[in-house]
């Protein structure tokens, strides 16, 4: 069963390849989707897979890498988009 989320993440996240270490992960896991930087300071990732592989990666988004401080992650659910990868971009 698939499974589509977007989630807002805040704290310590712009600047220490936050969104290189969500791409790595997400092609791990064969999570597609995107993650892009706000300009607020948040990072915004649309993730869409299997229900456990997006379980998985947003674990892995409210832990984030070895220098990230997570102090609040948002997740709503969305609609499945039937994204074919996962891409940074770029705003």
């Amino acid at each position: 069963m698939k499974k589509s989320v977007r989630l807002y993440i805040e704290g310590t996240v712009q600047g220490i390849f936050f969104r290189m270490f969500l791409k790595e992960n997400a092609d791990r896991y064969n999570v597609k989707g995107f993650t892009r930087n706000l300009e607020d300071g948040r990072i915004e990732v649309f993730l869409e897979g299997n229900i456990d592989d997006v379980k998985k990666m947003i674990e892995i988004c409210q832990k984030g890498p070895k220098y990230a401080q997570i102090k609040k992650v948002q997740i709503k659910p969305e609609k499945f988009q039937n994204f074919q990868t996962f891409k940074v971009l770029h705003i």
